[in-house]
């Protein structure tokens, strides 16, 4: 079964309240013209039943005769298109306007309409009289009254209904044929307004989404519009920009994993294939050997902190959160690199503010935190170099940084401190970082949500970080 699309859907939803708002404007402009097209009949006949009447009560006085009066009622008849009926106040008829008719003369007609005409009511009917009429007419019965308010007959005025329908049912006509041409055209613009302004661009946005799933990254919609599609057009390219960063991360991360591998690799089989081939004397087998196990130790490193890392992205760490004192693990970290500290005679000082500061962490993720960036503090440190690490505390916060003393690092390359495998001075540091150091201990850090900086101070490089502090000191 084929889906219905969004055009469609849209199409089909805005033709249908576009027609239903048509058809209900239709019926009451219908409804609306055809009360006023009465309304404005009566009023005519009203305005005309004062010289109607004025003749009838000449007639009763003897004033005129009844051909004068034949002969009037017939010309205003014929300008009403309607037929005019006088009768008295019992009933009876004595003057028509149509020929025709003149054998209802002497009839009496509406005995029942009779009071209700002496109490001056207007009455206003859609019927047939008997067999005078074959179709539905409208008749207007208005009474007359002498100028000493007694009640001196009635003027009756019939109008064939299809005389009166057939310019209505004209007025229907160019109502309903507007009404059609109305959805007709309606519906080619918001055909036309939808193709342009939101299925041509989601159609585009879909389009490049396709390409970005084979993996042309760099592809990007175009779209320039100030509207909710331009925002989702923005919004894609900015989600765009971004998957090709990552891909290009990712890129660059087999790029250099394959080369942090494959380096120590080359070497031990470099090593060993000399021991197997005896091109290595004998006596240089152990130091060889030695070599090989340093660079089967750095890959171990390598693949470990690989692991750290990716279980620490994929949330699979989970962290055992506690309070800890701060300042000792500092004391016993400082106490496990004495030999490091020794060999590049380094001289390290320690501030803290109290001697003991609670903060809220997990305890071997901070001995991790604080092992890596003492160690890249002594790596980078010159010999007889100042490391110098404050733990202070700061409202809610402990706030923990450990400068050395050392070449300052460029500007544009502190944000990419935090990157995998970035060194710094690839030529002191090839042999012994993996580059993945600084990377693990912000991914712990964002863990605890927690935030860490380095800046370029004096003389040297200072990391800085944050802590959220215990309840309990």
């Amino acid at each position: 079964m084929k889906k219905r699309g969004l055009f469609t859907k849209m199409l089909a939803t805005y033709t249908l309240i576009i027609s239903l708002s048509f058809v209900i404007l239709a019926t009451f402009l219908s409804f609306w013209f055809e009360t006023y097209y009465f309304k404005q009949r009566k009023e005519q006949l009203e305005s005309q039943s004062v010289i109607i009447s004025q003749l009838a009560l000449r007639y009763i006085k003897n004033e005129t005769t009844p051909e004068s009066v034949e002969e009037t009622l017939e010309f205003i008849g014929g300008y009403l298109n309607a037929d005019i009926w006088i009768v008295d106040n019992w009933g009876y008829i004595y003057a028509v306007s149509n020929s025709s008719h003149k054998k209802l003369i002497g009839n009496q007609l509406f005995i029942k309409d009779i009071e209700d005409l002496k109490k001056r009511k207007i009455i206003e009917k859609k019927g047939t009289y008997g067999q005078i009429y074959n179709n539905l007419i409208h008749s207007i019965e208005i009474p007359i009254f002498t100028p000493a308010k007694e009640f001196a007959g009635a003027i009756i005025m019939n109008t064939p209904m299809t005389e009166i329908t057939e310019p209505l049912n004209g007025v229907y006509e160019i109502i309903w044929i507007s009404v059609i041409l109305g959805i007709i055209i309606s519906c080619i613009i918001i055909y036309r307004f939808s193709q342009r302004i939101i299925v041509k661009p989601l159609g585009e946005i879909n389009q490049v989404a396709r390409k970005i799933s084979r993996g042309e990254v760099e592809k990007r919609v175009t779209i320039k519009a100030d509207d909710e599609i331009g925002e989702l057009a923005s919004s894609f390219n900015y989600m765009a920009d971004f998957l090709e960063k990552v891909e290009d991360n990712r890129r660059q991360f087999i790029s250099n994993v394959s080369h942090e591998i494959r380096s120590p690799i080359t070497s031990i089989k470099g090593f060993i294939g000399g021991i197997i081939d005896g091109i290595i004397p004998k006596e240089k087998e152990r130091y060889y050997l030695k070599l090989a196990y340093e660079e089967i130790q750095r890959l171990t490193r390598l693949v470990n902190e690989l692991l750290d890392l990716s279980a620490l992205q994929d949330g699979k760490f989970k962290l055992i959160v506690e309070d800890v004192d701060i300042n000792e693990i500092i004391r016993v970290t400082v106490l496990k690199f004495e030999t490091k500290i020794r060999e590049k005679d380094l001289k390290v000082d320690v501030c803290f503010d109290n001697d003991k500061l609670l903060v809220v962490a997990d305890k071997d993720r901070l001995v991790q935190v604080i092992t890596n960036l003492l160690d890249n503090a002594i790596k980078y440190s010159k010999d007889e170099a100042e490391i110098k690490i404050n733990c202070k505390s700061k409202s809610k916060k402990a706030i923990i940084s450990i400068y050395n003393e050392s070449d300052p690092i460029p500007e544009d390359t502190l944000n990419k401190l935090w990157e995998r495998f970035y060194r710094g001075d690839k030529s002191r540091t090839a042999k012994v970082s993996t580059g993945l150091g600084l990377s693990i201990v912000r991914e712990i850090l964002s863990q605890l949500n927690q935030e860490i900086w380095a800046q370029n101070i004096d003389k040297g490089v200072c990391f800085s970080f944050t802590l959220d502090k215990s309840k309990k000191n």
